[in-house]
């Protein structure tokens, strides 16, 4: 894999991402390490590893799961391309959960000393880290607010709805022509706390009433007014204008 450096990073191209002055660039460069590629299904951090280092999703899509002992599964949160992984171990000795690809993806890689670096060198820097945790967080307590409390058929619809979002978000035509979507029932099931035979139920319900289709790895909106209606979603889903590490 030919290696692209930080100042030609497609991803900083797009609207999604906010510009960054030279001198930030050229710090986040000296910081990394190296780009890695993996398939779908590895693991990128291992639950309980010590010694992961720092990750920015630079393609594909990867999700945070914890497991228990009898190896059922939660997944936190979905992973898409700018997101940036393994901060939680830094404030712990191990992780608590794991990362794991969910397509092909393509991370950069950055040392383990990269958040103190951003910090002592350039704050602003440091701050847009806290905000991308920030971020991130909020998208957990959605999930959470999804399992506890809401019934599976607004789980589906906000899980479509703020991944459509998301992923339309990188595309000039904002997902007209469809976004990837290569979560499997299992996976919808394991994010939202529903039994795979209840998620294939109210997938085929919602599709059934014209909401969204869901073909050859893409996900369609075909009323994402009624969908988010169906949903109760705070908001419409898009996401903001992001930093990029």
């Amino acid at each position: 894999m030919k290696e692209v450096s930080c100042k030609d990073c497609p991803l900083r191209t797009l609207q999604l991402f906010m510009p960054h002055a030279d001198d930030d660039v050229v710090l986040i460069q000296s910081l990394k390490r190296g780009q890695v590629g993996l398939g779908a299904g590895q693991d990128i951090i291992h639950e309980g590893q010590t010694d992961a280092p720092l990750y920015t999703l630079w393609s594909g899509w990867a999700f945070r799961y914890k497991t228990l002992t009898d190896g059922r599964r939660q997944i936190l949160n979905f992973l898409l391309p700018g997101d940036f992984i393994g901060v939680q171990q830094k404030m712990s000795d191990a992780l608590s959960h794991g990362v794991q690809a969910l397509s092909d993806v393509q991370l950069c890689v950055f040392s383990r000393d990269t958040l103190w670096q951003l910090h002592r060198t350039m704050p602003h820097m440091g701050f847009n880290l806290t905000w991308l945790i920030a971020q991130e967080q909020s998208l957990v307590d959605d999930g959470l607010l999804s399992v506890g409390r809401r019934s599976a058929e607004e789980r589906v619809a906000v899980l479509l709805i703020l991944l459509f979002k998301r992923a339309a978000a990188m595309f000039p035509d904002a997902g007209a022509g469809g976004v990837p979507f290569p979560l499997t029932q299992q996976h919808v099931a394991d994010a939202l706390g529903l039994s795979l035979v209840h998620t294939n139920k109210t997938l085929r319900k919602l599709e059934r009433r014209g909401l969204h289709r869901i073909e050859n790895g893409l996900l369609f909106l075909k009323d994402s007014t009624a969908l988010a209606r169906t949903a109760a979603l705070y908001g419409d889903g898009k996401p903001p204008q992001r930093p990029l590490v």
